[in-house]
């Protein structure tokens, strides 16, 4: 009896152990592994270049299942899918399932080999705060000619109990790529907490003419779909989908997550007004609230409102001072209050906690340098931004138009036709290069580039002062050639 007790003393000890161990945090490199052994890349296969992600959710025999965003695969009817192995599967014709009412999907593919099968969490014990990691396989792009697994982390911004439109209830700070859709979101112990599948990426300079506010300010977080939505909702199509369903309990009060998913849902869809009211009803709920305040600053900031919007980034810094994008944004505004020194000096704290964060950070500080009459520095930031993303069309531009201005023509145009190449209708980019290569002499390059400049111009609704001066600059080459 004496030893029949201290056994089961070991055995209740041992469940201990077992439970403690299921909830240690793993390392940024562990969730990374476990995410690259479920995580799979999901292809048209008439056009490749249409792809998404997905995760592996269940092994039965030779069959596998994955987990994706139902938008992923909406074109049907083929789809490949490459494994961690980078072996291509055809999936298995007519296995599409879309789960009703989400933007959630299931596929089949078979294979002989043995992959890992995702382990499922409790979305709902995920509170804003805690460790999100964003996993997939971005597009195949002009410099991403290869498909490459993508793996990132962040934190959960919002975790709210009344979804958006396609069941979209998780907000998080991950950086994402396109085609990172339908891939896993994960938890601190590598658990499968929702289906990423919506991304606010920050805003490509859309006019031809660099401004004062060069992006529409957003807040760029991203959405996916908690797997406890799916885990309620399988059975419905699959009935072999018997996955143990958390015992987490619903709420119908409406908590902070629930108004900032909101206020960000009309920030999107550019009701300043309107995100406002409810990022001060969410921080009245939780005066705490960091990303709300982000949120908040970034409407404010698109109302004009510089310095209720500094307020809100000072606001967010001082909860967590090591908020690179607080810092960022907050130096926008300075910047365009006109503090050019206090912009670049929060620029380079942003920089300082992280070198690698944004390349629209550096693209600004250089921006903002060049104002203040620093050429070469401004030189240096864009060539950084340009380290970060070799397609940064902007920040080819920025740069050609910089060293235009201290006399190196000839990287001046080396620069722009790298943006052209990258987007073929620049206008400021032919119109300046056309300047350039006039001044070196070269009319056989600058009339081509000035004509192409002023079709552009008038196809934008440009027939300004840059229109007039180009036709006058062509007029000119013309009289002295």
């Amino acid at each position: 009896m004496h030893r029949i007790g201290w056994q089961s003393v070991f055995l209740g000890l041992g469940a201990v152990l077992v439970q403690c161990q299921s909830v240690k945090a793993l390392t940024k490199a562990e969730v990374s592994k476990v995410a690259q052994g479920v995580t799979v890349m999901i292809q048209n296969a008439q056009n490749p270049r249409v792809s998404g992600s997905g995760v592996i959710i269940k092994r039965e025999g030779e069959t596998y299942t994955v987990l994706t965003a139902r938008h992923v695969v909406e074109r049907p009817p083929d789809y490949k899918l490459m494994t961690p192995d980078e072996k291509q599967h055809l999936m298995v014709k007519g296995s599409i399932q879309a789960l009703p009412g989400v933007d959630l999907a299931l596929v089949r593919f078979k294979s002989t080999e043995s992959y890992g099968v995702a382990k499922m969490g409790d979305s709902a014990q995920n509170p804003l705060g805690t460790a999100s990691f964003v996993a997939g396989f971005p597009g195949v792009t002009e410099v991403r000619s290869e498909p490459t697994f993508y793996f990132t982390s962040g934190e959960i911004a919002a975790n709210a109990s009344r979804p958006l439109k396609d069941g979209y209830a998780i907000a998080y700070n991950n950086p994402t790529l396109p085609g990172m859709s339908g891939g896993p979101v994960l938890n601190a112990q590598g658990e499968l907490i929702g289906i990423h599948g919506r991304a606010e990426a920050a805003e490509r300079l859309q006019n031809s003419q660099v401004s004062k506010d060069i992006y529409v300010l957003k807040t760029e977080f991203n959405y996916a779909v908690p797997i406890n939505t799916f885990l309620s909702l399988a059975p419905r199509v699959n009935n072999t989908l018997a996955f143990r369903m958390p015992s987490s309990s619903a709420t119908s009060v409406i908590k902070a997550d629930d108004l900032f998913l909101q206020a960000d849902e009309k920030l999107k869809s550019r009701d300043y007004k309107g995100a406002i009211e409810d990022f001060n009803q969410g921080l009245r709920l939780n005066p705490n609230y960091e990303a709300a305040y982000i949120g908040r600053g970034v409407a404010r900031s698109n109302t004009k409102d510089n310095q209720g919007a500094i307020a809100d980034y000072d606001q967010a810094i001082r909860i967590n001072p090591n908020n690179i994008r607080a810092y960022a944004l907050r130096a926008s505004r300075k910047s365009a209050l006109g503090d050019k020194r206090g912009a670049i000096a929060d620029y380079d704290q942003a920089i300082r906690l992280d070198p690698n964060f944004d390349r629209g950070i550096y693209f600004l500080r250089g921006y903002t340098r060049s104002k203040l009459g620093d050429e070469r520095g401004a030189i240096a930031d864009y060539g950084q931004a340009i380290r970060l993303d070799p397609q940064y069309v902007a920040a080819y531009f920025g740069r050609g138009s910089t060293r235009y201005m201290l006399g190196d023509k000839q990287g001046a145009i080396l620069d722009l036709t790298q943006a052209i190449r990258l987007r073929p209708n620049y206008s400021m980019a032919y119109y300046l290069r056309g300047f350039t290569r006039a001044e070196l002499g070269d009319k056989q390059g600058a009339i081509p580039d000035l004509q192409k400049a002023a079709a552009l111009f008038k196809a934008e609704g440009n027939e300004d002062k840059l229109y007039q001066g180009t036709i006058r600059k062509l007029r000119e080459i013309e009289n002295v050639f």
